[in-house]
């Protein structure tokens, strides 16, 4: 007699376990009695085998809204390598009168030589800007385990006896970080499902507390204006900084192009000679060329030469950008969820192509 699951939540991934369909997320064998984890989570685990599904984005929205009917804290965990890309729009309406903590992840990756108080400050008016004053801004590295104590710190402090919600967009190390939480601050025998793939997590995961409230794993968010949503999984390590950026230093001439593997290209239109300085993954091939030459090589070399992407037809068509440059001091010149082109300020007419629906913009340079 097969078991009754309903109801039973898998402890990676959040989806209600069930027996009757492989094809359904939350899978479990039936003769697999003790299984806590559905068969996707297990095999992403032991076998890498990451395994995309169709996911409803109505339904992240609707766990993420229901948290403004709570008494509770809330706890983003932002990409500050991509914080305009991983940013939930409209998250101060989300979350009602409760209270926001930002947790900074990947600060890592980022050159030695960057001051966190700068960063701090930059990331505090960034959440202004879109109507909500974080209560604190806490740098973490979730893969390395750095400043976790510091995160658990300011969770206790400032949620006061009350149940914790963990939100972001998919990608930034929500489960990660929290796997941190479980493995150094509780007893729970199973931690998070995580995965280099967009939406590993499906439902919201509980976390007792010793004092009866929770924490709150819930669903990334997908947001598909970033290059790490449209490159197929395998791309992804190519593009995911893992270690602290070596920033590149490209001094143009009019009329020279910078491809960023496959996935974009930029040229130097007009304006004197002048240092462009790249900040994206190391791992990342850029390769210079003269412009007239560009579209041929294109032709020619993507997938080959001009990689990632490594999969045809993993990316929406090219989206041109243009910009006219100068008199406003270093700007960078970011591709969402790819890194960014820091811009000295001379004058100069740029032009960009990036995937259509990937966020392309201006903004004072961080670094």
């Amino acid at each position: 007699m097969e078991r009754e699951l309903t109801d039973v939540h898998c402890q990676g991934c959040g989806a209600i376990l069930q027996s009757d369909n492989p094809k359904q997320v939350g899978y479990v064998p039936a003769k697999a009695k003790k299984q806590i984890s559905c068969q996707r989570c297990f095999r992403i685990r032991h076998y890498n085998d990451i395994a995309p599904v169709t996911q409803d984005q109505d339904e992240y929205l609707r766990i993420l809204q229901g948290i403004a009917k709570t008494d509770s804290l809330v706890v983003q965990v932002i990409d500050l390598f991509d914080l305009e890309g991983s940013w939930i729009p409209g998250i101060h309406r989300h979350i009602g009168q409760n209270q926001l903590l930002l947790l900074a992840n990947k600060f890592d990756v980022f050159p030695k030589s960057v001051k966190w108080g700068r960063m701090k400050d930059w990331v505090r008016e960034y959440a202004k800007d879109r109507g909500i004053s974080p209560v604190d801004v806490i740098p973490i590295s979730a893969t390395k385990g750095e400043r976790i104590a510091e995160a658990v710190e300011a969770i206790e402090h400032h949620r006061r006896g009350r149940d914790v919600y963990i939100v972001g967009a998919s990608n930034v190390g929500k489960s990660t970080f929290l796997n941190r939480l479980i493995r150094d601050f509780s007893d729970l025998e199973e931690e998070i499902t995580t995965s280099p793939y967009p939406g590993t997590t499906l439902d919201a995961i509980q976390i007792p507390l010793d004092d009866g409230e929770s924490i709150y794993d819930t669903p990334g968010i997908m947001l598909n204006n970033r290059m790490t949503e449209q490159v197929h999984p395998k791309d992804l390590p190519s593009i995911l900084p893992t270690a602290p950026i070596n920033s590149h230093v490209y001094q143009l001439q009019q009329e020279q192009t910078l491809f960023f593997g496959g996935l974009a290209r930029f040229d130097f239109l007009e304006g004197e000679k002048q240092p462009f300085i790249t900040y994206m993954a190391n791992q990342l091939y850029i390769h210079r060329t003269k412009l007239e030459k560009a579209d041929l090589l294109y032709q020619e070399q993507k997938g080959k030469l001009l990689v990632p992407p490594t999969e045809e037809g993993a990316l929406r068509p090219w989206k041109e950008h243009n910009f006219t440059i100068g008199g406003k001091g270093k700007q960078d010149l970011v591709i969402s969820g790819l890194g960014w082109i820091r811009l000295r300020g001379d004058r100069a007419r740029v032009r960009l192509y990036a995937p259509e629906g990937v966020q392309v913009l201006l903004r004072p340079a961080i670094v």
